[in-house]
C-alpha cells in the first residue's frame, strides 16, 4: 500500500486504497472526527489521501514515519481545510516530522543590537513559505490539551495572506471588521485571565500572540468545541462560519459536552 508508492521525495500521484480497518484504527485516535457530519468523513479521507500525495514528508531523529502515522497527520492536517480547499496549503511541499519535541536554535538581537543565541524547545513550527514541523508523540506521550497539528496548520492558514497576526484570508461573506473585534476582545479577556493565575480550560500559550491565540482556539473549536463556545462564543461562531462545520452540534449529541 503506502510503502509501496511513498517515496521520501514525496508519493506517488497514484492515490492508494486504504482498507477500512485502517482507517478505523487510525481515526479511533482521533475521537474529535465524530463531530464532523457523516457525510464529511469521506470527504475528509479524500483529501487526506490528496494532501498526501503532494507533500513531501520526511522523519527527523531517527523517526520512521510508518502509514498510520502519515495518515493521522493528513487528517488531522486536512481537518481545518475541509471545506476551504487544498488550494489553502499551495506553495510549499515540505512536512518534518519529529519523534517528540525537538530544540530549535534561535537568535535574536535586543534593542542595543546585542546577540542573543539559545535553544528553543518546541513541539511544532510552521515556516512562511516553507515546511511544517511537527512533533509525533505514540500512545500515552501526546500531551494533554495540545493539537500539534491542527495548531501549526492553523498558522498556514494564518499565513496564507501574509505574516502570522490571527487574521487568516477570511471566507466570502465574512466582515474583517468583527473578525478583528471579536478576537481582540477575547484575547484581551484572554491575557488578562492568563496573567492573574487563573486555571484556564484553554492552553494558556495563547496568550502568547494574537497569532498563537488563533491557533489555539482553532485546535479547541475541533477538540472540545462546548468549551470555546462557552468560554468565548464570539469567537467559536467566527470559526463556524471560518472552517464551515459546527462541531459543538455532534459533540453534545454525542454526549461529549460536559
Amino acid at each position: 500500500m503506502f510503502e509501496r508508492l511513498r517515496r521520501w521525495f514525496g508519493f506517488s500521484r497514484s492515490s492508494p486504497t486504504v482498507p477500512a480497518r485502517q482507517w478505523a484504527r487510525v481515526e479511533a485516535g482521533l475521537p474529535f472526527l465524530d463531530y464532523l457530519d457523516p457525510g464529511d468523513r469521506p470527504r475528509l479521507r479524500r483529501m487526506a489521501l490528496e494532501f498526501l500525495s503532494g507533500k513531501q514528508f520526511h522523519g527527523a531523529n531517527g523517526l520512521e514515519l510508518d502509514d498510520d502515522i502519515l495518515l493521522g497527520i493528513a487528517l488531522q492536517a486536512c481537518l481545518p481545510v475541509l471545506n476551504i480547499g487544498l488550494q489553502a496549503y499551495r506553495g510549499w511541499v515540505g512536512v518534518i516530522v519529529y519523534p517528540g519535541d525537538f530544540i530549535i536554535p534561535r537568535r535574536e538581537y535586543d534593542e542595543a543590537g546585542v546577540v542573543h543565541e539559545y535553544d528553543d524547545e518546541v513541539l511544532g513550527e510552521a515556516w512562511e513559505g516553507g515546511p511544517v514541523l511537527l512533533s509525533w508523540f505514540g500512545g500515552a506521550g501526546q500531551p494533554a490539551g495540545v493539537n500539534v497539528v491542527i495548531h501549526e496548520f492553523a498558522h498556514k492558514l494564518d499565513m496564507e495572506n501574509g505574516g502570522v497576526d490571527g487574521l487568516p484570508r477570511l471566507r466570502p461573506g465574512m466582515s474583517r471588521q468583527a473578525w478583528a473585534a471579536d478576537f481582540t476582545q477575547a484575547y484581551e479577556d484572554f491575557c488578562e485571565e492568563v496573567d492573574s493565575g487563573a486555571e484556564t480550560a484553554i492552553d494558556p500559550y495563547g496568550a502568547e500572540h494574537p497569532g498563537e491565540f488563533f491557533a489555539v482556539v482553532s485546535e479547541v473549536f475541533f477538540e472540545t468545541p462546548h468549551v470555546l463556545q462557552r468560554r468565548f462564543p464570539r469567537v467559536y461562531a467566527q470559526l463556524a462560519h471560518f472552517y464551515g462545520v459546527d462541531p459543538a452540534v455532534r459533540e453534545a449529541s454525542s454526549g461529549g459536552a460536559a
